[in-house]
Formats: C-alpha cells, structure tokens, sequence
C-alpha cells in the first residue's frame, strides 16, 4: 500500500493512524508548495487533487475518514468497531466535519497556512466567525467528554484521531482549546500515544 499526504491537518490523521496500527504502508510525500497535487500523474489518482490518498493494489481511496477506516478495518483493529458502536462513530465523524473541525480547520488556515504560503494576513472578520463556532461546538464536546477516557467511553477509535487533530496545532492557530478543560484531558491522553505526537514518517519520498 501507498499513503500519499503532506504534513497538513487532514493527511495528520491518516499518517497517525496508519502509524498506531503499524500498517505495511510506504508513505509517499507530496509537495504541495510545488504543485505536485496538481500533475497529471497525481490526479490520476485522485482527480479531486487533495491529500491524503491511499493506494492499495487497483484500489485508490481519497478522504481521510474513509483511509483511517480502512486502515482500521484491514488490521482488524477496534478503533473501526462493529456493531452499534461504528455508527456512533459515524456520528462523530459526520459531526467533527460539519462542525467541530470545519470550524478550527478555518483557524488553522487563516493562522498557519496563510503565512506559509504568502497569502497575506488572517482575515479578521473569518477568525471572529470561525472563533464564535468553534466555542459553540467545542461546548457540546467538552459535555460528552465529562466522565469518559475517549469519544465512545474507554475504547479507542478512529473518531477520536478525527475530532482531535486541529489541537495540536491550538497555540499556533489560536484555537481557544485552553477554556474547555475536558478537551484539554482528553486530548492530554491522546498525546500519551507516539502516533499522535509523531505522525508522520522521518524520511519523506519525493511522489513521482
């Protein structure tokens, strides 16, 4: 299997579950600064021109979700659960896209990748905007979080590397992650995880 990403918010979850489950993956590196999401040979893989994408044999699959669900599934692993449980999953992946993550991905964009790529300035009125969300639904997770280790209680899941991967970059998206303490705790557990903290590989191969 190939893994195709870059070091941004959507390929980090892919990569760190692909890293937890120790998943026989060669990770091929994609320089977005160059272009590279945009040649001819990448699009044929992914016409949408994103990361990540997973190759496994004929089989490509774009989205983030879906990889890490596949990973999961393919090393017979927990954190895609069966039963009543994978839809509760479902539901938070469906919920962190629309809300929790829509919302601090905003802040990532207009704080991080900006400034990176020459893009000029955060746009204030966007930050306001995406502030305000972000407290509203970093509200409602702050409540569920109250008396469970992770999203669906003590068991581990793909949902939890979904929802949680705009806070390691909180401080420098200034993303109010501070003022919500059971998001604090929580993600404090994930940060016990190496996947987590060191996502991506060391050595990056240049995509063709």
């Amino acid at each position: 299997m190939k893994l195709f990403y870059a070091e941004t918010l959507n390929p980090r979850k892919a990569c760190a579950v692909a890293h937890y489950l120790n998943a026989p993956v060669d990770y091929v590196y994609v320089d977005l600064a160059k272009g590279e999401q945009r040649r001819p040979e990448f699009l044929a893989i992914n016409p949408n021109g994103k990361v990540p994408v997973l190759q496994d044999g004929e089989m490509r699959l774009w989205e983030a979700n879906a990889i890490m669900c596949y990973l999961a599934r393919a090393a017979g692993s927990d954190l895609w659960p069966d039963g009543p449980r994978q839809i509760e999953v479902m539901r938070w992946l469906s919920w962190n896209a629309d809300h929790f993550t829509r919302h601090a991905g905003a802040l990532y964009f207009q704080h991080i990748i900006k400034p990176t790529v020459g893009l000029g300035e955060p746009d204030a009125t966007v930050v306001k905007e995406s502030t305000g969300y972000f407290r509203q639904f970093a509200n409602v997770l702050n409540e569920h979080l109250k008396g469970r280790k992770y999203l669906l209680g003590d068991l581990l899941t793909v949902a939890d590397f979904a929802v949680g991967v705009s806070l390691p970059y909180a401080a420098k998206a200034r993303i109010p992650v501070e003022d919500f303490a059971e998001i604090e705790r929580w993600h404090a557990r994930l940060n016990e995880l190496p996947a987590w903290r060191e996502p991506f590989p060391v050595k990056q191969t240049q995509a063709a």
